[in-house]
């Protein structure tokens, strides 16, 4: 994170999430200078003593080069994402950890990735990019967590879990050491995952279980 210090972020994104994403920059000593956000109506409207300024496309024009995507939606990250690096292929995604967590210094992160308050990420788990560990989430040894998957507060991973590409992991949820949770695949807020989740189902309850008896 240190290598970050003295830039200037722009913060794509001016909902509830933004809010959290600024204090976590700003916690980290980071200057946020301004957001910018499709929704004309928050124009004007100031976050955390940050500007809502413009639109997406007046952030491609403007001369911020450094950004992070404050969107918790992981879908629309994902296509705001890949939306600002075909017209803007020198940004330069932020990668910011609050200091008030505890994030082992053999962990790998990817670009754009956001770990808020509280968490706990445990040695030689690797994330990728744009991806979320919400406040007070709890990751363990030897984890893989894919681009753009969102690990939602107080959620628990054990050692050695998978979470692939896009999933989104609830609120409360816990899994099991070992299981692999596919590709934009929902876990519900409070589940107990004990055996892997397949690609983009949606598993519920304790213990887990998604689709017409499966599970």
């Amino acid at each position: 994170m240190s290598a970050n210090l003295g830039v200037t972020v722009a913060v794509l994104g001016g909902g509830g999430h933004a809010k959290v994403v600024i204090a976590t920059l700003q916690a980290a000593g980071l200057a946020v200078a301004a957001i910018f956000d499709d929704d004309v109506a928050k124009h004007g409207s100031v976050l955390l003593g940050v500007e809502v300024r413009g639109t997406l496309a007046e952030f491609v024009r403007s001369s911020y080069r450094h950004a992070v995507i404050a969107v918790g939606n992981n879908a629309a990250r994902m296509r705001l994402a890949e939306a600002v690096q075909n017209q803007l292929p020198d940004v330069e995604w932020i990668t910011v950890i609050h200091p008030q967590t505890c994030v082992h210094q053999s962990v790998r992160l990817g670009a754009g990735t956001v770990v808020f308050a509280g968490a706990v990420v445990q040695p030689d788990t690797v994330i990728g990019a744009h991806a979320v560990i919400n406040t007070a989430a709890t990751v363990d040894h030897d984890c893989l967590i894919g681009d753009f998957v969102h690990i939602a507060p107080g959620t628990h991973l054990a050692g050695g879990v998978r979470i692939d590409r896009g999933a989104f992991i609830g609120i409360g949820a816990s899994i099991i050491p070992g299981c692999t949770v596919g590709e934009w695949a929902t876990v519900g807020a409070g589940a107990a995952v004990v055996k892997d989740i397949p690609a983009k189902a949606t598993a519920v309850g304790v213990p887990a279980r998604w689709g017409c008896g499966e599970g």
